[in-house]
């Protein structure tokens, strides 16, 4: 039977083999999906362990994915601008091959299933760590008009910058300098919400019709989709399809099958409520 398993430290809490059982079961596939806690000091040998071993891949969460990225033969263009992996697998070649999936994962979420729109669009994204960093090229490739990375320590977003600079205007910030401003799409990438606060935002940022991205998920609503609604946005949309929709690339990029994720979505929402 085929392995595969999702490589952080904490990892009990992860949603991957659910989401993962349930591509199997649609697409006719025989495999077994595991966890894998594994320390950062013991990052590297659990990693040469499961393919030595006959693993066909990994997913990876944190906080390994930036060594994931350090450990890759090759790289996919996401991976590489990045810096981060989050999908692990070898060739035929018995090199390692490492891809990110969940900037793919972000915009497939938004245009494809609420039927959003990225390109044009002014971008603020609050927190400038791993999440956002992840996430950078897809959104890029998307076009938007514009990218503002608001963060406590505005080192980092200017850090981020620096990195991505290109053609999209891009500009670094605190929160508390986002006053006057208005953007039409709004993307939380701290985990603040996981503690039930959300980064202090000044009032009157959303602009009309504004969307507002949520990229962590729970129980229900999220702290940050509730300042959303409070502020008039029209959608306030939590990462919950997020995360179903970059298990689906990862998926395909090992197995060449693309599963349909809406029921896996609706499936993976029961479950978080119960």
């Amino acid at each position: 039977m085929d392995r595969y398993a999702v490589v952080g430290h904490p990892v009990a809490h992860s949603k991957s083999p659910f989401i993962h059982a349930r591509f199997a079961e649609q697409t006719g596939a025989e495999l077994e999906y595991g966890l894998m806690d594994v320390a950062p000091e013991d990052f590297t040998q659990a990693v040469k362990s499961f393919f030595d071993e006959g693993g066909c891949g990994l997913n990876i969460t944190l906080p390994h994915k930036q060594r994931a990225w350090e450990l890759s033969d090759w790289r996919s263009d996401g991976a590489e601008r990045s810096e981060a992996v989050n999908t692990l697998f070898c060739d035929d070649d018995g090199r390692l091959r490492g891809h990110n999936t969940d900037g793919i994962g972000l915009v497939r979420d938004i245009t494809g299933n609420h039927g959003g729109r990225i390109k044009g669009q002014r971008l603020l994204l609050l927190g400038a760590g791993g999440a956002v960093r992840g996430v950078m090229p897809a959104l890029l490739a998307q076009k938007p008009a514009s990218i503002c990375i608001a963060n406590r320590t505005v080192e980092k977003a200017e850090s981020l910058v620096r990195h991505f600079a290109g053609p999209i205007a891009m500009q670094a910030t605190h929160y508390d300098e986002l006053a006057g401003r208005q953007f039409d799409l709004l993307i939380n990438g701290t985990s603040a919400g996981l503690d039930g606060k959300v980064p202090a935002l000044p009032e009157g940022i959303l602009a009309d019709s504004a969307w507002c991205y949520d990229m962590v998920y729970g129980r229900g609503q999220t702290p940050f989709q509730a300042w959303a609604m409070d502020q008039g946005a029209e959608q306030a949309i939590d990462g919950c399809g997020m995360l179903v929709e970059q298990a689906a690339q990862s998926f395909y990029i090992w197995r060449g099958v693309m599963p349909n994720t809406a029921g896996v979505i609706t499936a993976l929402r029961q479950t978080l409520q119960h």
